[in-house]
């Protein structure tokens, strides 16, 4: 079974249409990669998936329910772009205040912060790190918890390379483990680290494909080279 399966999905936003129809599909157990311009759609498509947003028409399952559901609460972990956690408090606090919500332990915090490079940090106030810092707070926050289904909204903006690098590892360590991952990007070269791909622009969906499937189909080895093939293709089909 699917973790995600989005069917017919429109989000209007005033007078602007946000997301055209979607219908997509996320396998369980994969990091399946969300990628677009800034503005194409993709956190929206995410807060619709964990319904916190409203949507014009269609459907959204995950992990069996409709999205939102109560039950999900504890199943389905979620960063947003805009870091979640509490300036005044330590790292280690905050990481440890989310734990215990859902009954972890200490030391399960402790290997969270560990798992995102913080280890170094865990005393600091949140209000005293840079962005790209509490960004990985706020993952420790999501990863803590042992969701079955994590949603993560651009997880690596504003990181170095090597920081990048490791979380991309991480993420494929929690896919191989059992864990569905969904993780939006603008950044075309973080393509080649997911397992599957949904290519979004302006409310579309270009492709739900494999890297390797995409680059067949569009006849280059470059991931971005691809996503600008597709959107020519779709242009010329529109004229």
């Amino acid at each position: 079974m699917d973790a995600v399966v989005v069917r017919d999905l429109v989000v209007d936003r005033g007078p602007r249409r946000v997301l055209d129809g979607i219908g997509c599909t996320v396998p369980p157990g994969q990091v399946t990669g969300l990628l677009g311009p800034s503005g194409s759609g993709k956190s929206t498509l995410m807060r619709a998936l964990v319904g916190v947003q409203k949507v014009r028409s269609g459907e959204v399952t995950v992990l069996g329910r409709p999205a939102g559901s109560p039950d999900l609460r504890a199943r389905v972990g979620y960063v947003t772009q805009a870091p979640s956690v509490y300036a005044d408090l330590s790292v280690r606090e905050n990481v440890r205040y989310f734990a215990a919500l859902q009954g972890r332990s200490a030391r399960a915090a402790d290997a969270a912060i560990a798992d995102v490079g913080l280890a170094d940090a865990a005393g600091q106030l949140v209000g005293d790190l840079s962005g790209g810092q509490r960004g990985r707070a706020s993952l420790a926050c999501a990863l803590v918890g042992d969701p079955e289904l994590l949603v993560l909204d651009e997880p690596t903006v504003g990181l170095d390379p090597v920081l990048r690098f490791e979380l991309w590892e991480r993420f494929a360590e929690l896919a191989a483990a059992g864990t569905t991952l969904l993780v939006s990007s603008h950044v075309m070269d973080e393509a080649a680290r997911c397992d599957r791909l949904l290519l979004l622009r302006e409310g579309a969906l270009l492709a739900d494909t494999t890297p390797a499937r995409l680059r067949t189909d569009t006849g280059t080895g470059d991931l971005e080279e691809a996503f600008l093939r597709l959107v020519r293709s779709r242009e010329g089909a529109r004229t």
